[in-house]
Formats: structure tokens, C-alpha cells, sequence
């Protein structure tokens, strides 16, 4: 089985690089399952239902969140009929959606989990370890991958060895831009510090570049407003063995202006 992570999708310039790539990128690699971050979707924060019906009619399988889930107050209108999409686990309990949910494709339980970072982020979650040790307590699904939405590298690698042989994968998001440490970890767990972003290639991770120079050199904070141009594309293709279910390959895939698609 194969099954693409796309990394989070930051604003139009984003939406249409990956409705624009995803057609390719599925042929090219036979993928069964799209998964992808879409925080950032709605003009560089949150998500609209119009946007979250745009991405599923464009072949997204399941969407995943982060610590920008609620920044669109139009998500309180449809989250709760929204049955493909995953809310960081470890949120405040009062806040509504599911953090984990069970898919299925080629007769298999697919469990996707997302969970928010403590280190460097708002403070207003739980434990991402505490709170997927309460998942996997009655987790009895052929395959489970985990979106690992934090800030520090040294976090996300904690929970990937925390996590080894217990998940199919922990993918990490937020940070938007792609790190090149994809491996398989000792026990059989897909692993990477960030997928990457789906967003304007010449911005600051996805923001106008000026604007952020200009917030960094006067410490003016300005509206921060996504880029335009070109955009880019980036993921990772995991593979998965169909008998044991533990993952055998993960794959980065990065395209842009500088690294464009070449076929096998």
C-alpha cells in the first residue's frame, strides 16, 4: 500500500499547486491514500467548508489540523459533520472535532491521529505522549499515522522513538519547511522531522517576504499576508507492507521551480 502526506497547505497558492501536482504524483507512485495537512489552507490560517470540500473534491482522502484549527470561526458551522477531518487529539476537551478517526482502503483499517507539540507553541494543550498513550491503549487498526504538528525537531524526534514499532509513521508538520532525516526507524516506524509546505516558493515559510522583514527588522507587527508567484509541492510517499502492515520505505518528494518532477 502506498500513502502520500502532503505537508501543510498554505493558502490558494498552495491549493492549487497540489490540485495542480496531485493527478501526477498519484499515477506516478500508485498512491492509495492521500492524506494532507490543511491548517493553513484559508488564506494562511484555518479552514473554510468550502475550501475543505474543495480539497476532498480534489482527491484528498483525509485532511489533518494544527494549532491554527480555529482560526476561521466558520469551521464551528460544519466541524462537526466534517467526518474527514482530524483535529489535534490533545486540544482543550471543550473545543469541538475528532483527533483520531478510522478510514479504510484495500480492506484495511487506516487510524490517522493528529497531535500538537508543547515546546515553543501556545500552551493550551496536553501532553502529545500522554494523549496518544490513551489512544493506543484499545488501538487495534492494521495501520496508524501520526501527524506530529510542532515546532522543535528535537520533539518530534522524541516522539518518533517513543512511538517506534507502535505506529505505522509519525510525520512531523508546522515548521513548513522540509527536512531531509526521512528514515525508517528501528522498529519498523516510518519517520520524518517535517514533511515540508505546499505554498508560495519565494516567501517566508508561506508570507509575503517584505512583511516579515520588515516585522523582524522594527519590531512592527504587521498583517501577515501569503505570498504570491509560483508556488511548491511537498510530501512523502510511505509504503507499506500489505501483509505485516509495517512501513518498508518512506519517500520525500520536494518540487519546485529548482527541483522540478522527473519520471522514473
Amino acid at each position: 500500500m502506498k500513502i502520500l502526506f502532503i505537508g501543510d497547505i498554505v493558502g490558494k497558492t498552495g491549493r492549487e499547486t497540489v490540485f495542480e501536482i496531485l493527478p501526477m504524483i498519484k499515477e506516478k507512485y500508485m498512491i492509495d491514500v492521500v492524506i494532507a495537512n490543511a491548517e493553513n489552507s484559508a488564506h494562511g490560517k484555518g479552514i473554510t467548508e468550502k475550501i475543505y470540500n474543495e480539497l476532498i473534491f480534489n482527491g484528498i482522502s483525509i485532511i489533518t489540523m494544527g494549532n491554527h484549527t480555529y482560526a476561521k470561526n466558520a469551521i464551528f458551522d460544519f466541524i462537526d459533520e466534517a467526518d474527514r477531518l482530524v483535529v489535534p487529539y490533545n486540544k482543550l476537551k471543550r473545543l469541538p472535532g475528532c483527533g483520531s478517526r478510522v478510514f479504510e482502503s484495500k480492506n484495511k483499517k487506516i487510524r490517522v491521529t493528529n497531535l500538537l507539540g508543547t515546546s515553543f507553541m501556545s500552551g493550551f494543550n496536553s501532553s502529545p505522549f500522554e494523549a496518544i498513550d490513551s489512544i493506543l491503549e484499545s488501538c487495534t487498526e492494521d495501520i496508524h499515522i501520526i501527524d506530529f504538528h510542532a515546532e522543535t525537531t528535537s520533539e518530534k524526534i522524541a516522539l518518533g522513538y517513543y512511538l517506534d514499532g507502535k505506529v505505522t509513521a509519525v510525520l512531523g508538520t508546522h515548521t513548513h519547511v522540509q527536512t531531509a532525516d526521512e528514515k525508517i526507524l528501528p522498529n519498523g516506524t516510518a519517520f520524518i522531522c517535517d514533511v515540508g509546505m505546499c505554498g508560495p516558493y519565494e516567501s517566508v515559510i508561506g508570507n509575503a517576504v517584505e512583511a516579515i522583514i520588515t516585522r523582524l527588522t522594527t519590531g512592527i507587527y504587521g498583517k501577515f499576508e501569503v505570498a504570491e508567484g509560483e508556488g511548491q509541492f511537498c510530501g512523502v510517499v510511505i509504503t507499506v507492507d500489505e501483509q505485516t502492515c509495517k512501513a518498508t520505505s518512506i519517500e520525500r518528494i520536494l518540487l519546485n521551480q529548482d527541483h522540478p518532477l522527473h519520471n522514473k
